[in-house]
């Protein structure tokens, strides 16, 4: 009996690129699958067996990818990419990059690190509910480690931090992010200060006031609903730490989480969350089941998030149109209250201990904490044991509070459990990108008329055309010149916190 499965070895390079891009698309798939199920529905004991199956898909991914056949055909490829239109040589970029980041780390560290990730991350779970570092240090030790020898592996010029920056922000140094903080630090800080010494209070309805979890989920609903969320091709679950899970554009999960004392923490949440998923349900179908369908960058992939939960969410426009619709559903805690009241409340400065809790003014120095911390850890300057110590210290330095359980410290962020060192700086970054896109869009039509008529559509129909369809398949600088015309330029974001908190704050 004949097979009709064409063996690979029949097939030109270009097909075989594209049979491993089907290949990894599927593992990453299963992957992704395996981690929502862990972040929303799966018992705790689960944990062993999700870690030792992570272990063998990723020790499967490794052998895929990382072989003398895939070595021989990007080769191929590269001696004739002339030859290559620009997806493809969108895919051999792509490919050669993720090949050269994987086969430098040997294939048992490799898949060892991926099951250290699941337990690590049930670890910190763990850490976090009964507010106990110590069930997490040994665990983030290990971590760490781990990403200290990756680095050696990688070797890399230029000082160590830039290899782990590199893998969510391409051409992100410490020399360029150094300077990037020292512009929003030289802003910010005394904006903050003058702030603070105007004297002026911002009451709020928010506080000290119960709000039913089942009415804030069915405003998270709504609001899902105005952005334009495909629920066709995404659904919203609850998870401890919000995240939005990619795992096809026709199937992108986000999470949220309901207070019954912060309904502001669902409502950004839900915002953020959903800015993220509208990137990648509107890729553009031609890049199909791929390894290039989803967001270039964590910088870009963080500014469609906070475009919509800052420049959009946080509006005075915003608030006028759809506080009603709030109102509607909570008439006992806000018939007394409006739209103005909650502008405000929704964009009150103060120092805070959590992060994702922050107003959008003091949210960057969580930020640059972060980055701190994470720079001296890979200078060797500090262990995991050292960790709860330093946070609280640079707390102290930049918002002038210091966290009373580690809690609210060093265990509030679920990132470093999954090793991604690295990450943090790219939240600034697209706040700093969000802004540039934001003149550029008005420059298109009027952002706040749009807000206004209820028609945030256009928002959405204006980013995917701009950002969202290419995927993965342009660089960020080439996003910007293609969304704004312009490089990146972050006096764009400066210049927004110094109109916008002025005006609150009549400075």
């Amino acid at each position: 009996m004949t097979s009709t499965t064409t063996q690979t070895k029949d097939l030109t390079p270009i097909e075989q690129l594209e049979k491993l891009d089907q290949s990894l698309s599927a593992l990453g798939f299963s992957e992704a699958l395996i981690f929502w199920d862990s972040a929303t529905l799966a018992p705790k004991n689960a944990v062993n067996g999700r870690s030792e199956t992570l272990v063998h898909l990723s020790e499967f991914y490794y052998n895929t990818l990382v072989n003398e056949n895939i070595h021989q055909v990007l080769s191929n490829l590269e001696a004739t990419k002339s030859d290559l239109n620009d997806l493809e040589k969108s895919k051999l970029q792509f490919f050669r990059e993720e090949y050269d980041k994987v086969a430098c780390v040997p294939v048992d560290e490799y898949a060892a690190f991926k099951g250290l990730q699941a337990l690590s991350s049930d670890a910190w779970e763990e850490a976090k509910e009964k507010n106990d570092y110590s069930i997490f240090e040994p665990y983030l030790q290990k971590v760490i480690d781990y990403q200290r020898k990756y680095i050696r592996y990688r070797n890399k010029e230029g000082h160590p931090y830039d290899t782990l920056l590199q893998d969510y922000e391409r051409g992100l140094t410490v020399d360029i992010a150094d300077q990037f903080f020292d512009l929003l630090r030289a802003v910010i800080v005394p904006l903050v200060q003058k702030i603070k010494d105007s004297g002026v209070t911002v009451s709020s309805p928010f506080e000290g006031i119960k709000y039913d979890v089942k009415n804030q989920k069915d405003f998270s609903d709504l609001l899902l609903e105005k952005l334009g969320f495909n629920k066709d091709s995404g659904i919203i679950a609850e998870s401890v730490h919000p995240f939005t899970m990619n795992i096809t554009k026709d199937d992108v999960r986000i999470t949220t989480h309901y207070y019954e004392d912060n309904i502001l923490s669902s409502i950004y949440s839900t915002i953020h969350e959903c800015g993220h998923a509208l990137y990648e349900q509107n890729i553009d179908t031609a890049l199909g089941f791929s390894r290039l369908a989803t967001g270039t960058t964590m910088g870009i992939h963080e500014s469609q998030s906070r475009i919509y939960e800052n420049n959009v969410g946080r509006s005075r426009v915003f608030w006028e149109t759809y506080f009603p619709s709030l109102q509607d559903l909570y008439k006992d805690q806000l018939g007394e209250a409006n739209p103005e009241v909650c502008y405000k409340a929704s964009n009150y400065v103060r120092p805070t201990l959590i992060r994702i809790e922050a107003d959008e003014l003091t949210y960057a120095l969580h930020i640059m904490i972060r980055y701190e911390l994470e720079k001296q850890i890979f200078e060797g300057k500090l262990n995991a044991k050292d960790l709860p110590r330093a946070w609280n210290a640079l707390y102290q330095n930049y918002l002038g509070i210091r966290p009373d359980t580690d809690a609210k410290g060093v265990l509030q962020d679920v990132h470093w459990s999954e090793g991604l060192f690295g990450y943090f700086p790219s939240y600034a970054l697209g706040s700093a990108y969000a802004a540039q896109f934001e003149v550029a869009m008005n420059k298109d039509f009027d952002v706040n008329k749009a807000i206004a008529d209820d028609q945030l559509i256009q928002i959405k129909n204006w980013l995917a055309d701009k950002i969202h369809k290419y995927g993965s398949t342009k660089t960020p600088e080439e996003i910007l010149l293609i969304a704004t015309g312009e490089p990146f330029n972050p006096k764009y974001f400066t210049d927004y916190l110094l109109k916008k908190y002025s005006d609150l704050y009549d400075l």
